[in-house]
């Protein structure tokens, strides 16, 4: 899939930008803070229907401004594919598909398959369960839309139960309803989240070798509550707990991702250099698992990789990303070394380079030698 041209009007600090891409590599240089990220998100939010940072939809409409809108138009398996976002404050969210608005935006996801690295994503290895959950919820549901459907469907019946169970309600034929959408609804999540660890497991080892040069041993363990058990073995036992708690204690709702290293939880013995060879380890095997499972070469969105790295690293992810398999790179750096050796190890005559400064890309097609 080929991004060929995006335009921007009002997402966060981009005032107005039109820009044509190459179908290899793009690269965005400029100081922090000017605006790089935000054109990696807005390309993201096309794809989504959301920031990569989860922002609130008011938030990411430039300050001062009423309205937003993103337009992208891309080659997707040799037909071409016009995607629009438009969100004025106070009303929802228009998304339109070759001219045509979406009834569901989740019929909307998985069409534009990308992947991004960015800082943010530090909180894989640092935050609290919900942001790995997040990242296993993102990779399958582009991939397959049961397993999104059955989310959301778990979700609804996870807020209903919550709700009946702060107010008190008493009702056990009502409860018996809303847990019988839970119940079939997390057995596929389960059983499709424990796949997803033993296909992408040997993926991710792959990728974290290449970085770190094989010197260290890493593993993901998939930790859920339905090990042994059913959801509604666990809503019957955990029943007296939650009412007095107000909420669902058990269930796929707090499963999690262990992150090891060297046998230990990579959050307590990792340093920044491993963390963040984790976590764009973790992203590149994203990247290749949904090539192979949705049939389609997602955009890689990369901001700010080499931060934190020492040489070598910084070395093994350039000769990693410039291979031909990873189709059109977005890419941003305050330094431009990285970028012009990328391009360079890459091969590519095809590439573009933009300079973005207070929210203003130029195009710049010189090369450094």
């Amino acid at each position: 899939m080929i991004l060929q041209n995006v335009s921007i009007l009002n997402y966060k600090n981009i005032g107005e930008a039109s820009m044509s891409f190459s179908p290899k590599v793009n690269c965005f240089t400029g100081r922090n803070g000017m605006g790089k990220t935000n054109i990696l998100d807005a390309i993201y939010f096309l794809s989504f229907c959301k920031s990569f940072s989860s922002q609130p939809d008011g938030m990411v409409i430039r300050h001062g401004e009423d309205m937003l809108l993103l337009q992208g138009h891309y080659q997707r398996r040799g037909e071409q594919e016009d995607v629009s976002c438009g969100i004025q404050r106070g009303k929802r969210k228009l998304v339109k598909r070759n001219g045509k608005e979406y009834k569901r935006l989740s019929a909307h996801i998985g069409l534009l398959p990308v992947v991004m690295v960015s800082p943010l994503d530090w909180d894989l290895v640092r935050g609290g369960s919900e942001e790995r959950r997040r990242l296993v919820d993102q990779i399958i549901s582009q991939s397959d839309h049961q397993y999104l459907d059955s989310l959301i469907r778990y979700t609804r019946a996870l807020e209903n139960r919550n709700a009946m169970l702060r107010n008190g309600v008493a009702d056990a034929i009502l409860f018996e309803s809303v847990e019988a959408s839970m119940v079939a609804a997390a057995a596929d999540i389960y059983a499709k989240r424990r796949q997803w660890i033993a296909d992408f497991a040997p993926i991710f080892h792959r990728y974290y070798s290449l970085i770190s040069g094989g010197s260290e041993t890493v593993e993901l363990h998939y930790q859920s509550q339905l090990d042994g058990k059913s959801m509604l073995e666990l809503l019957n036992a955990n029943r007296q707990r939650d009412l007095a708690a107000g909420y669902t204690t058990a269930g796929v709702h707090r499963d999690d991702i262990e992150l090891m290293l060297a046998g230990y939880p990579m959050r307590k013995l990792g340093s920044q250099g491993q963390c963040k060879t984790y976590t764009i380890a973790l992203r590149l095997a994203q990247f290749d698992f949904l090539k192979s499972h949705s049939g389609t070469t997602p955009l890689l969105l990369l901001d700010d990789i080499f931060d934190k790295l020492d040489a070598s690293r910084v070395a093994n992810i350039i000769s990693v990303v410039s291979m031909d398999s990873f189709g059109q790179i977005f890419i941003t750096d305050t330094d431009r070394t990285y970028l012009d050796e990328m391009i360079s190890k890459s091969g590519h005559d095809d590439y573009k380079m933009f300079v973005v400064a207070d929210g203003v890309v130029a195009e710049t097609t010189n090369l450094r030698q």
